[in-house]
């Protein structure tokens, strides 16, 4: 009778194995239709460069010894920039460019790196290589929220590539989106995870619009052509597979307590309505960053830059001044 438990036990434990590590190969995952390659969206000033394997679709203006880097938020594009860029250009070099799961730059699967290119680490050190390609030894970082994060991060560990911080509603929390235990991180790593990710990231279909709506305090001012532009990135092939790897991509080490760190110039630059980053949160940010000055404008949202240029740009005018002097 003993013997029989134990068979049953043993046989139940390598059915319970086997459920485990096949059963998520029996799910369909569909790709979804209608779905065309990065190349679709290419526009006129659209360049291309491989940056640490990775080809990075950038855009460039202006001339002159001051170079501006401009990084988007989640879910953004060089397209965040289109209302600043030629101001920026006015007064160097600026080179906006899309981040690895976002715009036209290339989605690399798992199968096509030894290391994942969408964690803080793998950006940080793509935007030193860039850097190096440019020829650039020092730019002025101008990130918003997520773009903002990987501003703070670059700078700490590379302050000597970093003439001044330009943070735009800035979000500084951990390297990573949902902040999954990192104990779980090698669970969601496993190919029967991977194959089920795209599932798991599909409610992004109807989550993005609603962030895009959120993210401006005034919503006469986005109109259907700019929602339908950020909307794009859910037309692009691979987008749902990226985002899995983003979300789950290495852990970083938190940002917040390493702000008092911070050793360059630092701005920060919000909207006072901003509905997904309160104001409060940035006057708290600006007070842990060693000599920031902070800047709220009033009636506007989480995309300033966007929503109120030249409210924007006046600022960034003012500090700029107040930096060269």
């Amino acid at each position: 009778m003993r013997k029989n438990w134990k068979k049953f036990i043993l046989f139940s434990f390598i059915f319970a194995c086997l459920t485990m590590a096949l059963g998520p190969f029996a799910i369909p995952v569909p790709e979804l239709d209608g779905l065309v390659a990065e190349q679709a969206f290419i526009e006129a000033d659209s360049k291309f460069i491989e940056i640490n394997t990775v080809n990075v679709h950038y855009k460039e203006a202006g001339l002159g010894k001051r170079t501006f880097i401009l990084l988007h938020p989640f879910g953004g594009s060089a397209f965040s920039w289109r209302e600043v860029m030629d101001d920026f250009a006015e007064m160097g070099r600026v080179i906006a460019y899309d981040r690895p799961a976002f715009g036209l730059t290339e989605r690399p699967m798992p199968e096509d790196w030894d290391e994942n290119p969408y964690g803080m680490q793998a950006n940080i050190e793509l935007l030193r290589s860039l850097l190096d390609e440019f020829g650039v030894e020092e730019a002025v970082l101008v990130g918003n929220s997520a773009g903002g994060g990987l501003a703070v991060a670059f700078a700490l560990e590379y302050p000597e590539r970093v003439e001044a911080l330009i943070l735009i509603d800035p979000g500084v929390g951990g390297g990573r989106g949902p902040q999954f235990p990192a104990w779980a991180l090698p669970v969601m790593w496993t190919p029967q995870m991977r194959h089920l990710g795209p599932l798991l990231m599909r409610d992004y279909q109807e989550r993005l619009p609603r962030t895009i709506e959120r993210e401006w305090y005034d919503g006469n001012k986005l109109t259907d052509e700019i929602q339908q532009e950020y909307l794009k990135l859910l037309q692009i092939q691979n987008w749902d597979r990226a985002f899995y790897e983003l979300n789950f991509a290495p852990a970083y080490p938190e940002l917040r307590p390493l702000l008092p760190n911070l050793t360059v110039p630092t701005f920060i630059i919000a909207g006072q309505e901003d509905r997904l980053i309160r104001s409060w949160h940035f006057e708290t940010v600006a007070s842990e960053i060693p000599g920031a000055q902070l800047t709220l404008i009033p009636q506007c949202g989480h995309v300033p830059q966007e929503e109120c240029p030249l409210e924007f740009m006046e600022a960034v005018n003012l500090y700029l001044m107040e930096v060269q002097q």
